[in-house]
């Protein structure tokens, strides 16, 4: 094993004993792991970006085929303003608009309780903006 790998694969499996203080973790064939916080699917990757320089990137996709309206994207585009942890993004698809939120951070070295309490308030982020979204008239039921 590489030492690119044993580096990813360590923080991995640290992310992985953080976040199952709070849910069911999945590892994929790929080493990814995938859990659901409420109704939102997340998923934590490895990757190193410089020799010692490893990071997290927690994606949560907060909403999937939402109406494609101005309203809705520009609602998403104040909340990315306000300093949330991650950044927001629009997806226009066929189907409608998908929002996701994206963190990266070096997590190297960090204990669990840190590192889940991180991640965990990125997660809470997301739920939380799921359901504003979907309270929103142009919002619908995913």
């Amino acid at each position: 094993m590489t030492q690119e790998a044993a580096a990813t694969a360590r923080l991995l499996t640290a992310a992985k004993e953080a976040l199952e203080n709070y849910h069911d973790v999945h590892v994929d064939d790929d080493g990814a792991l995938t859990f659901r916080h409420a109704d939102v699917p997340c998923a934590v990757q490895a990757m190193q970006l410089a020799d010692g320089l490893t990071v997290l990137s927690l994606t949560c996709v907060v909403a999937w085929d939402l109406p494609p309206t101005d309203e809705l994207a520009q609602s998403v585009a104040e909340r990315a303003g306000q300093g949330l942890f991650g950044t927001l993004g629009v997806v226009r698809t066929e189907r409608g608009m998908d929002v996701t939120l994206r963190y990266a951070f070096p997590a190297e070295g960090m204990a669990a309780a840190p590192l889940g309490t991180l991640l965990m308030l990125v997660v809470a982020t997301a739920s939380q903006l799921r359901t504003e979204l979907l309270a929103e008239p142009e919002g619908t039921t995913n």
